[in-house]
């Protein structure tokens, strides 16, 4: 199906629509697009350190308009994972206090705590990492070898104005140096969120089009799910990442600008 024909707009955001506090030219143009030709967009982010409520918060300052129902988050997406296959069972959080929260809102019983009973370890991007919160959850993983354990993506770096920080895997991997053990990843590449946000809209799955700027989550998890993806050169790869990776889009564009001029020509 030709771009024109797309109606289900799937984008992820750092790299893609904005990078740091700054939104890329052509962004909101792009999404009144959408809206006005009849299509519906979703902000599928593997970012766990920001609730849906800080997305759109960030998202509205830049000025563009956003209500909740734009976003699917990893954070969601492990939510729903959490309460199909540990429903009322206590699991102990490494993230951010709005993951928490996000957790708790969906009826996840998160804690900070290494007190009591813990069913289940999750870890998602940290922001506000600290060597305790490390320490905690080295100690959890030790205590019991088979314990679950769950984190919300498998990103490596997260891009700012001045260059990659580490993201949920980086963080991760420092654990698996000190336990030997690495977690069940969440959010993309996995098909999972791709599909739930097909499933939530009107749309059929060949209307709908996964925008992003990595190979190895965004374009992966738009191949896995059967979706036609667009990778923008506005943050991670390359055009030479491309040509070097199997995982390859159906598009590439330096940004969401010549998508917009290719979609109207």
């Amino acid at each position: 199906m030709s771009l024109k024909n797309k109606k289900l707009f799937l984008l992820d955001m750092d790299g893609t629509v904005y990078e740091g506090g700054r939104l890329f030219k052509g962004v909101n143009e792009f999404l009144g697009y959408i809206e006005s030709s009849g299509g519906q967009y979703i902000f599928i982010t593997n970012n766990s350190s920001r609730s849906v409520k800080d997305y759109v918060k960030k998202l509205s300052d830049m000025g563009v308009r956003v209500t909740e129902k734009n976003f699917f988050t990893s954070v969601q997406a492990t939510a729903l994972y959490l309460k199909e296959h540990f429903d009322g069972k206590r699991i102990f959080c490494m993230g951010t206090s709005s993951m928490v929260e996000e957790l708790r809102n969906s009826g996840v019983d998160a804690v900070t705590s290494t007190s009591g009973k813990i069913d289940c370890v999750l870890a998602g991007y940290d922001t506000e990492l600290t060597y305790q919160k490390l320490r905690d959850i080295c100690y959890l993983l030790h205590e019991n070898r088979d314990i679950p354990y769950i984190a919300t993506n498998p990103d490596r770096g997260c891009p700012t104005e001045y260059g990659l920080v580490p993201d949920c895997f980086a963080i991760c991997e420092a654990v698996n140096y000190a336990v030997g053990r690495r977690p069940l990843y969440i959010g993309k590449p996995d098909r999972f969120m791709i599909d739930c946000a097909v499933n939530m809209s009107p749309f059929k799955r060949e209307q709908a089009l996964v925008i992003g700027d990595r190979l190895y989550t965004d374009i992966a998890a738009g191949v896995n799910a059967g979706v036609d993806t667009v990778c923008v050169l506005s943050g991670e790869s390359t055009r030479e990442d491309i040509e070097k990776s199997e995982i390859k889009p159906a598009y590439v564009f330096e940004d969401i600008r010549e998508l917009l001029s290719k979609i109207r020509e």
